[in-house]
């Protein structure tokens, strides 16, 4: 096994001594990798994509463990406590872990997650009813133009990813549209779909779940979705939105420097591999990789994003 971990590594273009490294250290047992919400939503099923392909790799097994509660909060704020030795890891979510702290105290301030790799993010969509009057994101935009704030939009919580693009389009749009938030996207898309809602702000993943149920208006991302080539982005239309709930993985603060590039290596392998990027895109995920040396990077922008729409979101000072 740990020869086809290896050969992976490399056709990834890994070093040499990066490969060694790993398949000599790490992961030599069973890691524990725990998903801070319940199971069945985007975390979890990508989570379960990514668990075979690192068993196929490395020959060790990975478990999936669940610790919901407070929108992840509970979970990250128990994550510092924990074995700081590569073999407990934890799902982190963004702009969870940005905005949660920014806006009262959680347990935690997002300098608190080590992040040691960030694998794919759901970009926002914003779904109509397949009956709906709105048959493009311009006749959405029209009418919210003309009566402002009747427009309702549903989304997955406050301060999440769909109230971040709902305010987002909000301002790019010059429009008033209100948002109403639910527990999540299971509730979101039986609003929408029992037209207790005009629009809803959700993901590519609830989209395709969907089906026909569903038009999508724009996707949130660099380029059109593969799962729908025919929808275009919020960029084609004119209004710079990209973005969605971004997901990585976090270890606690005390692992060490090197585990936590061995353990971003590892992840980075299953993320180049053909058959879990093929399943992703199937699903709606984007794939995007950002290994350990790039994450601060990475945060130092999302960062940025999330602070300047965050007055617009009702938080006025950040912790």
């Amino acid at each position: 096994m740990k020869s086809l971990f290896r050969g992976a590594l490399l056709g990834a273009g890994l070093s040499l001594a990066a490969v060694a490294g790993i398949a000599q250290e790490y992961p030599s047992k069973q890691v524990n990798y725990i998903i801070p919400f319940n199971a069945g939503g985007e975390s979890d099923i990508a989570a379960r994509l990514q668990q075979p392909v690192f068993e196929r790799l490395t020959g060790q097994n990975m478990v999936i463990q669940y610790m919901a509660g407070a929108g992840g909060a509970q979970a990250w704020s128990q994550l510092n406590g924990m074995e700081a030795d590569g073999y407990t890891v934890m799902g982190t979510n963004l702009p969870h872990i940005i905005l949660q702290p920014m806006a009262q105290d959680v347990g935690y301030t997002t300098d608190d997650i080590s992040n040691v790799y960030f694998f794919q993010y759901t970009p926002d969509a914003l779904l109509v009813p397949a009956d709906s009057q709105f048959q493009t994101l311009e006749d959405f935009v029209t009418y919210a133009t003309e009566n402002p704030g009747a427009v309702t939009v549903a989304g997955s919580a406050t301060n999440s990813a769909n109230h971040v693009a709902t305010v987002r389009l909000n301002e790019l749009a010059g429009i008033n549209t209100t948002y109403i938030p639910f527990s999540g996207t299971a509730p979101t898309m039986t609003a929408l779909l029992g037209n207790q809602v005009q629009a809803a702000f959700s993901y590519t993943t609830a989209a395709i779940q969907q089906g026909d149920a569903v038009r999508v208006l724009a996707v949130a991302a660099d380029e059109r979705v593969p799962s729908f080539p025919d929808v275009p982005t919020f960029g084609e239309a004119g209004y710079d939105m990209v973005g969605g709930a971004y997901r990585g993985v976090g270890v606690p603060s005390a692992t060490p420097e090197e585990v936590r590039t061995q353990i971003s290596d590892a992840l980075d392998a299953v993320n180049k591999d053909p058959e879990f990027i093929q399943k992703m895109e199937d699903g709606g995920f984007v794939v995007i990789d950002v290994p350990y040396s790039e994450v601060p990077s990475f945060m130092d922008e999302r960062r940025a994003e999330y602070e300047n729409v965050a007055p617009l979101m009702g938080i006025e000072s950040t912790n």
